[in-house]
């Protein structure tokens, strides 16, 4: 594959049109643009959210973690779901097509389809989400316009973002990271210095090994959930200038950090505050800078939500793509298919605002259940049995091209592994055998990784056919509709 930096270079200049034309498209070096240090901005401020300070208070309202398991169970999932999700970012640049696009070389153009639907879900249950805990602290701020009003005015905002695209995604995710930073030392200033609330967190004991693996787990599934669309935001980066450790380190340090820290401080006012973690905000930090911290929120709350627009977009024309294999459409299709999601996940925000703990607790246990297993076969295929090495074309031809409509072993594993976990499940309506006698313990992360990892690893090496491996060239440019 060539890499011209010419090419690249040209690309950043000022005829890079303002809204993002191509939608799942494989992007031509001549169009790449950005650097990796780019990706720490982006996923640090997707992960300082509203939300993630709330999923740092299931550690002690949901397991009964105290001070020192919670933070140690927080760090340690998030470490290593974290590896796992930077592993996906070096895909961009080395074959410029979204995500589910490159899952269609483990499973084919048809069997691939089953996670991409999947994944369009998980982004109306994210955006819902987001849209939740945004809605309630705005409220809290301005009680003129009630929680209603702000998930409308915050779904606008992220639609507006996600229709510009690529670019203003980056260029937001560097505003929001410094907003984030500057609230994030100033909640955790407030926090020291608050009278009483860290010794109150730091009183608290509490510890159950199956709380303790169950907050490992959600750590490692909050990390896991960017997989399906991470190289999303790395397909435009020149692959010579966008290395494979490159672009690793900076997504993983981005995430991770972007993730525990807020999450350590919804652990201490999970402890040490009566309520939320949005009220116990709300009392540390007192009428005024509450107000201020709150209403900023809604910035990165736009940015998150811009994410998963943008990315259900793609799904959506992936999936429709797998029907209408000379179908890739530009910008009005592209705007028109994030109205879908958007109604869905405002619906479910407004659905489930008043029992949303448990509910997101759940939803985060579902995700788990489906999504690990996808993971562990995607970077076996592209690390162990085809090290980066597609028939991009492939991914867009008419019957799947070399890895054809569907890949049955793939599909076998990953089915197979799915049934491997239920006896391992653990949620508020189901739980398996061996979750109950672990006295609730739930390993299906555990399964849902590691049988999936070594059954594709011997099945794929005895049947991946030598052309798989030396095929490497960029899908040919396609027209696109309204460019």
């Amino acid at each position: 594959m060539k890499h011209p930096a010419s090419g690249a270079a040209a690309s950043d200049g000022p005829d890079r049109p303002l809204v993002e034309g191509r939608t799942i498209e494989a992007v031509p070096e001549t169009e790449r643009h950005g650097r990796p240090r780019d990706l720490f901005a982006v996923w640090f401020a997707a992960n300082i959210s509203p939300l993630t300070i709330v999923s740092g208070t299931i550690a002690p309202l949901v397991f009964g973690l105290g001070l020192w398991p919670g933070i140690a169970a927080v760090t340690l999932g998030n470490l290593l779901g974290g590896f796992l999700m930077a592993l996906h970012a070096a895909q961009g640049p080395r074959l410029g097509v979204p995500q589910m696009i490159q899952s269609r070389g483990q499973f084919g153009s048809h069997g691939s389809l089953l996670v991409t639907l999947v994944v369009v879900f998980m982004y109306a249950g994210w955006f819902a989400s987001n849209l939740v805990i945004a809605g309630q602290a705005l409220h809290r701020s301005v009680p003129a316009v009630d929680t209603s009003g702000w998930l409308v005015l915050c779904a606008l905002a992220g639609l507006v973002v996600a229709v510009v695209g690529y670019d203003l995604i980056h260029r937001v995710g560097r505003w929001a990271t410094v907003v984030t930073l500057a609230l994030l030392a100033l909640c955790a200033v407030r926090v020291f210095l608050a009278p009483g609330v860290l010794e109150r967190a730091a009183d608290a004991t509490g510890f159950t090994l199956s709380g303790f693996v169950g907050m490992t787990a959600i750590g490692i599934l909050l990390q896991i959930t960017y997989a399906p669309y991470v190289s999303d935001y790395t397909r435009y980066m020149p692959a010579h200038a966008a290395s494979r450790r490159s672009t690793l380190w900076f997504t993983y340090w981005g995430s991770v950090l972007g993730s525990v820290l807020p999450m350590f401080l919804g652990i201490v006012m999970g402890l040490a505050v009566a309520g939320d973690a949005i009220t116990g905000l709300d009392t540390v930090l007192g009428g005024t800078l509450s107000a201020v911290v709150l209403c900023s929120f809604a910035v990165i709350v736009v940015h998150v939500n811009s994410m998963n627009l943008y990315g259900t977009s793609l799904c959506l024309v992936t999936a429709a793509q797998t029907f209408r294999h000379s179908w890739l459409p530009g910008r009005p299709t592209r705007t028109a298919l994030i109205a879908g999601p958007l109604a869905l996940g405002l619906t479910l925000a407004l659905a489930f605002q008043d029992t949303f703990l448990a509910s997101y607790t759940d939803f985060l246990a579902i995700l788990q259940y489906v999504l690990i297993p996808w993971t562990a076969i995607n970077l076996v295929d592209y690390y162990l049995i085809r090290r980066g090495h597609y028939h991009v074309p492939s991914f867009f031809a008419p019957g799947g091209g070399v890895y054809g409509r569907i890949n049955g072993p793939a599909v076998l594993v990953y089915a197979a592994s799915f049934a491997l976990e239920i006896p391992f499940m653990h949620t508020s309506a189901y739980t398996g055998p061996v979750a109950a006698a672990l006295d609730g313990i739930d390993l299906s992360w555990a399964v849902g990784l590691l049988i999936p990892t070594v059954a594709y690893w011997l099945i794929a090496r005895r049947r991946t056919a030598p052309d798989f491996l030396t095929a490497t060239a960029p899908a040919p440019a396609l027209p696109q509709e309204g460019s």
